[in-house]
């Protein structure tokens, strides 16, 4: 055995790590772009959520039905948003844990 080339085990294991951190590159890149999504989002939800609320208080003051409508509209915009929020909070949550989940490898 020649002792300065080296191992096989010591290549693949070379080999791995550069997936893994090329791995991790693509994951933080999508990780930033999932994280500003979010931060959109929720600056999107928040007025929706203002406007269904400002909705909901000229309904219960004019107690009219179109008043009453504008409010029910306005609540199923703002919900569609939180579930549009919650997707785009899962999808951090998931690639953070792949984030993790690689940083582990390398550290191996």
């Amino acid at each position: 055995m020649r002792t300065g080339a080296p191992s096989c085990s010591a290549y693949t294991s070379g080999v791995e790590q550069q997936a893994v951190q090329r791995r991790l590159t693509e994951v933080h890149e999508r990780l930033v772009r999932a994280r500003q999504e979010l931060a959109i989002a929720e600056e999107q939800l928040a007025v929706f959520d203002d406007t269904a609320d400002d909705a909901r208080i000229r309904s219960l003051v004019s107690e009219t039905p179109l008043a009453n409508h504008d409010w029910n509209e306005a609540r199923r915009h703002a919900d569609a948003y939180r579930r549009g929020r919650d997707l785009a909070l899962a999808q951090v949550a998931e690639l953070e844990r792949a984030q993790d989940e690689l940083l582990a490898k390398l550290v191996v």
